[in-house]
């Protein structure tokens, strides 16, 4: 395991689920490897979803950490998050 990877997939997660909560969603970050978020709606624990956070590279060779959903599709925001859930 990658200690300093894993510490910065942690911290991400943290700060994606300090933004679901300002959209009104609860969450958890598993911190076993590998790290992950589970996102639910309160009141309706059947919308709910596992995000987890990966290292890539951006087009210019820098270290960028994306978020995707537990399908693997890379996802860019809160607000989707939302969205998604609310429309199950």
């Amino acid at each position: 395991m990658d200690r300093p990877r894993d510490h910065a997939r942690t911290y991400h997660l943290h700060r994606l689920a300090a933004a679901l909560d300002t959209q009104g969603l609860q969450s958890t970050v598993k911190t076993t490897y590998p790290a992950a978020l589970h996102i639910f709606t309160p009141g309706a624990a059947m919308l709910a979803e596992s995000i987890d956070c990966t290292p890539g590279t951006d087009d210019s060779g820098r270290l960028r950490w994306y978020y995707r959903w537990s399908w693997g599709e890379l996802l860019s925001a809160a607000a989707k998050i939302a969205e998604v859930l609310s429309s199950r």
